[in-house]
């Protein structure tokens, strides 16, 4: 059996756990809104037709802020289409996903959705197709109190509050060549500068985030960051980042190992916006926004890409491994261990779509794999993240090189400490000592099982859930066997 450990002191803090970490996304794409959220004719809809079941389980993921409505979808989006009236309501073609968009579900639905599932609304605006006057009109109908034309006419169709939107996403992955309104980084940073700069004349302590590279292997990642932020840099708080992971060409080794190219794409992300920073002489800190972020099989998906037009089609449900559980309580680890500059971010998506939560149209919701290491570190991380040494044994991989087998990540708060721990290893068990003094261990929980392929589905359920295990402490060390490709969480008082 390999060996490893792991120190940490609530004396060496990197930042507070930012409750927004642990954000979702919900996008007008495939199923996610329809028959996903909203399902008017499901046994357990409420009066404005969302699922009761997928609200239960959004509580229970613990998400914290969602972002909407897009994704590619938002760059060919009229926020008008989606408010007043249902019947009056235009049937638009969507052109990112092939689809027909009923606009059933829009601003005022969504917000009140957002307030009975406990999460914060983060609102994307169209600078694809669109531009400053839209978002402005967009930020009139959702949040200023009343007396104007748009606001009036929010009153108008049920919402006299307003909805009190604070976070803002100028535009998506306009980097992209497939965005509706793909732009060069000069045109994308002038419209965005010009956005924030009137959208901040209306509510001056609105956050914005503006648009990074669609992923790190973009031609122009870095350039791309450079332009936006010289143009930008004063009119915006965040930046964002996104990623998605798959085992290519069967290399589950480096898939394993996710989380290491996730840490040097934030830590890449953070030097040039601080490089910027300095050219400018501005010493505001650029926070990161990775609002999208998940593992995807996006070879599947662009082998058979959608040809015909639908309503809701069935896109992208990927069902979740235990390996792939692993690999995105990897990746929270990552995100929690940034959280000195990572300020947001938003697993990708919520329900059916690359989704921690499956639902079938008049059926059940259930739990994928990837919703419990989720669920488990919203709930248990809190207060401050630790600085964390990790003594671990290094296994090569073909993409990143030598890695650690062992990752972690420690948060504390009022005498508490919780410990996230995974094994990269595919066939080797670790045994893990960690010195924690006087301590008990509270329920501690373990992620793992022998067939690493193993999923939940509606006939099953519940065929991976994590399993609480009790480690010993001796003579105030912690002790613990991690299996083979497994995620724990350990929580200590």
């Amino acid at each position: 059996m390999l060996t490893a450990s792991l120190t940490f002191s609530p004396d060496f803090v990197v930042a507070p756990v930012r409750r927004r970490t642990f954000g979702s996304f919900v996008e007008h794409m495939g199923r996610c809104v329809y028959t996903g959220i909203y399902e008017p004719d499901h046994p357990t809809a409420d009066e404005d037709g969302f699922r009761g079941d997928v609200l239960a389980l959004t509580r229970e993921l613990g998400a914290t802020v969602v972002r909407y409505p897009g994704g590619n979808f938002v760059s060919g989006y009229r926020w008008e289409d989606g408010v007043g009236p249902r019947a009056d309501r235009p049937v638009r073609r969507d052109l990112a996903w092939r689809s027909i968009e009923t606009n059933e579900v829009g601003i005022d639905e969504f917000a009140r959705w957002a307030d009975r599932a406990g999460v914060e609304l983060m609102y994307a605006v169209n600078l694809g197709t669109r531009g400053v006057t839209e978002a402005l009109d967009v930020h009139e109908y959702m949040n200023h109190p009343g007396g104007t034309q748009l606001s009036d006419l929010r009153r108008k169709h049920g919402s006299p509050e307003p909805h009190g939107v604070r976070l803002i996403c100028l535009g998506n992955e306009l980097d992209g060549p497939w965005q509706t309104g793909h732009k060069t980084a000069h045109e994308y940073g002038r419209l965005a500068a010009e956005t924030a700069r009137a959208l901040r004349q209306a509510e001056p302590d609105l956050e914005l985030v503006a648009c990074g590279s669609s992923h790190s292997g973009m031609p122009t990642f870095g350039l791309w960051e450079s332009t936006v932020l010289e143009l930008a840099y004063d009119q915006i708080d965040h930046i964002s980042c996104h990623a998605y992971y798959e085992p290519l060409d069967g290399d589950v080794d480096s898939f394993l190992a996710s989380a290491v190219d996730m840490d040097r794409f934030i830590d890449s992300v953070v030097a040039t916006a601080d490089a910027v920073g300095a050219r400018l002489k501005n010493p505001k800190r650029i926070g990161v926004s990775f609002d999208e972020w998940n593992v995807w099989y996006q070879q599947r998906f662009h082998a058979d890409p959608p040809t015909e037009w639908r309503t809701a089609p069935r896109l992208i449900e990927d069902t979740y491994t235990v390996t792939d559980a692993v690999v995105v309580g990897n990746l929270l680890i990552s995100l929690l261990r940034h959280s000195d500059r990572v300020h947001v971010a938003c697993q990708a998506q919520l329900v059916n779509v690359i989704a921690p939560i499956r639902s079938e149209p008049g059926g059940p919701a259930w739990r994928q794999t990837i919703f419990h290491p989720f669920a488990l570190t919203s709930r248990l991380a809190r207060g401050e993240v630790l600085q964390v040494r990790v003594d671990s044994p290094t296994q090569r991989t073909s993409r990143f090189g030598e890695v650690p087998v062992v990752d972690a990540v420690a948060t504390h708060d009022a005498g508490e400490t919780s410990l996230f721990v995974v094994n990269r290893h595919r066939t080797e068990a670790v045994s893990l000592e960690v010195p924690v003094g006087d301590v008990g261990v509270q329920e501690a929980w373990l992620l793992s099982d022998e067939d690493t392929s193993a999923v939940n589905t509606a006939a099953a359920p519940d065929r991976v859930v994590p399993r609480r295990i009790t480690p010993a402490v001796v003579d105030g060390v912690l002790k613990v066997e991690l299996p083979p490709v497994s995620w724990s969480a350990l929580p200590l008082r």
